[in-house]
């Protein structure tokens, strides 16, 4: 599904605890109860929860099922096993992957990570990328996971895994792989590994820098392939002995930098990508190498017409220079994304991430064209709800507003994105530029009297 925040401006305070109880809920209900998203979100007086529900529902930030039971979750995957009375007639409601883009926007937009939103830029197999730009116009990239999205398309053998997933298990997946990328991203690129430098996190959604580059896929031919094949296997190397395998490394996800050293122009190899990381202590570490190693020796002799002399490199031999005390595998595992949300989101990966024909950077960071996905939006509809795991603070009307860049132009546009927040003040000029702010939420006595002029116009007596 493609992001449209154009409703993001007009949502309420109160529209935003109802969003956040329908995540909360979903926690351990597959559709959450109209009684249980009031008591969840605190409002007085039902009238006012089944408004926001119906203004919620008609932008598609919630979906609704009428007439459908309730069911917890898996006890497994529940924190609080609490069983709620529902009657068979009421309905339920499930939260989408629009309300759940909503949420993370606005967990950014509170944290002064986010100020303006730009065009896609890239789409991968199961996630989203657009060109974002911070309070002060650093230009970064914002990537949105969306698991699940070619699971049914694609997965035909393996019918009983995907029969054992809940319907809002997907995002929980989706979040987890977010979360998995993160950490690996501020370990390696805190360990100076050539990574994107990864500025925030929030629910399925990850924000990091924006580099410069082309993705290697898309280069015809370079002076001096070797010295760059070198450079790529020991970038696999060097992962090994601190304990970690990329599990897809390929052209898709290897971005090439053109960098001046000295007067003269240097191709520096970047990393992305890595939700498929895996430590060097997995029970399939063995093929997750080997298999990286294949696909760049395949795509060299492919595309470059340059083939290795030199066998390997072997991950045995990798293993016998690492340090047990420099493991970057541990630190991940500390730093709260634990064995039990691994084993979840690897035994997704397994069924569906093995013959790699794509991946998520493709047109990514650099100079990429945006792959209309018109087509997926039905699946996306069918695979989007519930979330076990939700972030607090989303809601306050104290949050900066996110302005949106239409124009295709990004570096024009992004370049001059620090516009002042005073609306009316801005001068005429902004509009070349392709924003379109989106104000914080309006006085709920100014949108009442706009809905009674307009009855009067149409001839409702008032």
């Amino acid at each position: 599904m493609k992001l449209d925040i154009s409703a993001l401006r007009y949502l309420t305070s109160e529209d935003w605890r109802v969003l956040q109880a329908v995540e909360q809920g979903s926690k351990n209900h597959e559709l959450v109860p109209t009684p249980l998203i009031q008591q969840l979100a605190g409002l007085r007086g039902g009238s006012g929860v089944h408004k926001c529900i119906s203004a919620l529902a008609k932008v598609g930030l919630i979906a609704k099922v009428k007439n459908a039971k309730c069911r917890l979750v898996e006890p497994q995957r529940c924190r609080a096993h609490i069983l709620i009375t529902w009657c068979p007639s009421d309905d339920g409601y499930r939260l989408t992957y629009g309300g759940l883009d909503y949420l993370a926007l606005n967990t950014h937009r509170k944290a002064s990570a986010i100020y303006s939103l730009g065009n896609q830029i890239g789409v991968g197999k199961e996630s989203d990328i657009y060109i974002t730009a911070s309070p002060d116009g650093r230009q970064l990239v914002l990537k949105l996971h969306r698991l699940g999205r070619i699971s049914f398309r694609t997965v035909k053998a393996n019918r009983d895994y995907l029969r054992k997933r809940s319907t809002g298990s997907w995002m929980y997946l989706s979040r987890l792989a977010a979360q998995k990328e993160h950490a690996f991203m501020c370990i390696l690129y805190r360990e100076g590994f050539p990574v994107p430098e990864p500025v925030a996190w929030s629910r399925h959604t990850l924000l990091m820098e924006f580099i410069d580059s082309f993705p290697l896929r898309m280069i015809e031919s370079i002076p001096n392939p070797g010295k760059l094949y070198v450079e790529l296997m020991d970038m696999i190397v060097e992962l090994a002995k601190r304990g970690l395998i990329h599990g897809d490394f390929n052209e898709f996800n290897i971005l090439i930098k053109e960098k001046t050293v000295n007067g003269k122009i240097r191709l520096e190899p970047i990393m992305i990508d890595f939700p498929q990381t895996v430590s060097t202590n997995h029970a399939n570490a063995q093929m997750y190498f080997d298999r990286d190693v294949a696909c760049v020796k395949r795509y060299f002799e492919r595309r470059f017409k340059y083939t290795s002399d030199e066998p390997g490199p072997f991950l045995a031999d990798a293993l016998k220079d690492a340090d047990p005390g420099r493991r970057l595998d541990v630190e991940v595992e500390a730093s709260g994304f634990s064995k039990k949300m691994a084993k979840e989101l690897e035994q997704y990966v397994e069924v569906v991430g093995g013959d790699q024909t794509e991946s998520d950077g493709a047109s990514v960071f650099g100079h990429g064209d945006a792959v209309d996905e018109d087509d997926e939006d039905d699946e996306d509809e069918e695979n989007d709800p519930g979330l076990e795991h939700s972030e607090r603070g989303a809601g306050e009307e104290d949050a900066p507003p996110i302005c949106q860049v239409d124009d295709p132009d990004l570096e024009e546009h992004l370049g001059s994105l620090s516009v002042d927040d005073n609306l009316a003040a801005k001068p005429a000029s902004d509009a070349d530029y392709g924003l379109v702010p989106i104000a914080l939420p309006q006085d709920p006595d100014v949108v009442a009297e706009k809905v009674r002029t307009k009855k009067r116009a149409s001839g409702w007596a008032i």
